[in-house]
């Protein structure tokens, strides 16, 4: 799940652009009210200092039963790997193929009216904020078990960020060759077409590009709630405790993920990075790369066996399904809801806060410019890639094996993956300061610690302080669905409510969601604009 403060990839110099300082008055009152609420948390959810190592005791010892890890039917296994790979492209293809449209009316500047705008931005702003394994669920139990529910899951959740990326690059274009195109007396669609659409493609491409990785990530998870995918067999594997087969899945996950962002690095500095005086070159490449992405996506109809009509013929039984959540039904769960949903937000709180603890060393440790030996880089950057592999979820299946059921395995799970997720961005954020304080320093004498914290810190200090708070945004969203796998939360309630059919009490359960993950997102985006 690597991304970057924004939700996208950002190039140095444009992060060098942005960096200040945070507000000195303000950053002390934050780190207070982040220890406040962090030990209120853990002592809601009964979460001991000790707990996260005792927790990776346990995780050993199950570890051990695991080895070693045997797959006992490649063929299958193989199968459901290429079948979650192609969903994730199909999905992150279909949102995009959305996204566009989506961005011209949810951008201020090519909107073609105020309500359009706010329906756009409402429309996307709820794709964000809802999780994509509720989405998976909810069409599973309109349209049946299969990759179709996945690869709609995927799709509407990829839109809350497309869309919104999307958008802000069209808000961030050049205004003048619009105004050349328009005086030439073009319609609405040429002048976005000729004017518009060339300044953003390179943008749009890098954002595509990136979410097929995330979507890669969430969707080897999505076979959990029969929407899917590899996820299926792994849960398979773990209720028979067939630990040996489910860590070889595990195995063929993590391969496929590491494989993946491989192929993404490679692709996105082929099509990103322009040629020297050579554009005949990119636009043969972004021509050959367009022609690949159009065979793959034929490709994953034919292999998924998926009707093209299903993608119109979905939406008849998915609305009698999310009608029947309306009007939502706040009594039947009483109390047990409010308390379910602080637990969610503990769980992101306590993990948050472990995550950005453990991160920093490890990202300094992983940045090229810094880390005192090579050894310990490529150490730290494996560490980190393995940790970033692994979807929450299943460290949630993993805990909940060792320690039990409830919030303390959820916490522990999402602690490990904040850990890889944002000692990534430490290390990015670190590669990419000014190098002129640091030579400074050692010019006088500084040692390696004296340069870490007169030269090195104070620098990355704005991206970390970002980087922690879209984190937290990221894990409040994530502690919604691992209820499913008995990991704490509200999103027991909710699967819980839509196995038994109790609709009404599923959308009581997902209105308390939305406002949950929307009212964190505006919060966190608040602080991060005050301090970043």
């Amino acid at each position: 799940m690597s991304t970057t403060i924004a939700d996208r990839p950002v190039e140095p110099e444009e992060r060098r652009r942005r960096v200040r300082l945070p507000s000195k008055g303000m950053l002390p009152a934050l780190t207070l009210a982040a220890l406040i609420a962090t030990l209120v948390s853990a002592w809601y959810i009964d979460f001991a200092p000790t707990t996260l190592i005792d927790g990776l005791d346990e995780v050993g010892r199950l570890l051990d039963r695991m080895f070693p890890p045997r797959l006992d039917d490649p063929g299958r296994i193989g199968g459901l790997a290429v079948e979650t790979l192609l969903m994730a492209l199909l999905g992150t293809v279909l949102a995009a193929v959305a996204s566009v449209p989506l961005a011209f009316m949810a951008a201020r500047n090519t909107t073609p009216h105020p309500a359009v705008y706010a329906v756009a931005r409402a429309f996307i702003t709820f794709c964000r904020a809802m999780p994509d394994l509720l989405f998976a669920v909810l069409f599973v139990r309109a349209l049946g078990i299969g990759v179709l529910p996945g690869i709609l899951a995927l799709a509407l959740h990829s839109i809350g960020m497309l869309g919104k990326l999307f958008a802000d690059a069209i808000e961030q274009t050049d205004a003048g060759p619009r105004e050349a195109v328009r005086s030439t007396g073009v319609g609405y669609f040429r002048e976005m077409i000729n004017a518009v659409i060339p300044q953003v493609i390179p943008s749009w491409i890098g954002t595509f590009i990136y979410r097929i990785d995330i979507n890669l990530r969430m969707s080897v998870v999505l076979g959990f709630v029969g929407a899917g995918g590899i996820g299926f067999a792994l849960q398979d594997a773990l209720r028979g405790l067939i630990y040996p087969r489910a860590l070889g899945i595990v195995l063929v996950i993590l391969a496929l993920i590491v494989a993946m962002e491989l192929v993404a690095i490679g692709v996105r500095r082929t099509l990103l990075v322009p040629a020297q005086s050579n554009p005949r070159r990119d636009r043969a490449v972004r021509f050959i790369s367009s022609g690949v992405l159009a065979g793959l996506t034929v490709a994953a109809f034919i292999v998924l066996q998926l009707n093209p009509l299903s993608l119109l013929t979905w939406v008849g039984p998915s609305v009698e399904v999310f009608t029947r959540m309306v009007p939502p039904n706040f009594d039947a769960v009483g109390t047990a809801l409010w308390s379910a949903a602080a637990q969610t937000v503990a769980i992101g709180v306590v993990s948050t806060a472990i995550g950005i603890v453990l991160s920093i060393p490890v990202g300094i440790l992983a940045a090229r410019n810094v880390t005192p030996n090579g050894t310990l880089y490529w150490l730290a950057r494996g560490w980190i890639l393995a940790v970033r592999a692994v979807p929450e979820l299943i460290l949630a299946v993993i805990f909940v094996a060792a320690l039990g059921l409830g919030p303390v395995a959820g916490t522990c799970a999402l602690a490990i993956g904040s850990v890889g997720f944002l000692a990534k961005l430490v290390a990015d954020s670190v590669e990419e300061i000014d190098s002129g304080p640091m030579e400074a320093v050692r010019s006088v004498g500084g040692g390696w610690w004296k340069t870490l914290f007169s030269a090195v810190i104070p620098q990355a200090m704005p991206a970390m302080v970002g980087s922690s708070l879209y984190m937290f945004d990221v894990n409040i969203r994530t502690s919604t669905i691992l209820g499913i796998v008995g990991a704490g939360g509200i999103g027991y309630l909710l699967f819980e409510s839509i196995r038994t059919l109790n609709f009404d009490v599923a959308g009581a359960i997902v209105l308390v969601i939305f406002v949950v993950v929307y009212a964190i997102e505006r919060l966190s985006g608040w602080i991060r604009s005050r301090l970043v």
